[in-house]
C-alpha cells in the first residue's frame, strides 16, 4: 500500500498503525506529497512510489496519515486521494487524513481512523478493526 507522506504524520488515538499493518503483511511504499524525501522523527524517509504506481495498479491502497496542513501539501494530498478514488483503491485514513478522504469520497465521517471503499466508509476503532480490514484486502 502506499504511505502519502506528510510533515508531522499523525494517526490520531490509533498510535502506531504501521506495526498493526505490517502484522497483517501490508508493506508500505511511502508516496512524496512534494519534497522528494521527508525527515520524520530524526529519519528520512525516501519515496518509492508515486502516483503512477496508483495508475498503472501496483498499489493496493493508500493509507493517508494527518499532518501538515499547508496549502500545497494538502493539495497534493487531495489529488493522491482522488486518483486512488478514481481508480477504485481502498483507502485507510487517520487523524485529519479522515476529513480530507471523506471529502474525497463524498461520504461523512468523522473518526480517528476510517476506511474508504467504493463509496463506502467503515469507521475504525482500534487496532483489531484496522487488522480486520486490512486482512481483507485482496
Amino acid at each position: 500500500m502506499g504511505l502519502v507522506m506528510r510533515r508531522d504524520m499523525e494517526f490520531g488515538e490509533l498510535g502506531d498503525v504501521e506495526g498493526a499493518l505490517r502484522a497483517e503483511g501490508v508493506g508500505l511504499a511511502p508516496i512524496s506529497t512534494g519534497d522528494a524525501s521527508l525527515i520524520t522523527g530524526g529519519v528520512t524517509v525516501l519515496a518509492t512510489a508515486t502516483a503512477k504506481d496508483i495508475v498503472e495498479g501496483r498499489l493496493k491502497g493508500l493509507v493517508v496519515p494527518g499532518g501538515s496542513t499547508d496549502e500545497a501539501s494538502l493539495a497534493a494530498v487531495k489529488s493522491l486521494l482522488d486518483l486512488a478514488r478514481a481508480n477504485a483503491l481502498t483507502v485507510i485514513a487517520f487523524a485529519d487524513g479522515v476529513a480530507l478522504a471523506a471529502e474525497s469520497f463524498g461520504v461523512s465521517a468523522e473518526a480517528d481512523g476510517a476506511v474508504f471503499k467504493d463509496g463506502a466508509v467503515t469507521l475504525l476503532s482500534d487496532n483489531g478493526a484496522l487488522s480486520k480490514i486490512v486482512g481483507a484486502i485482496t
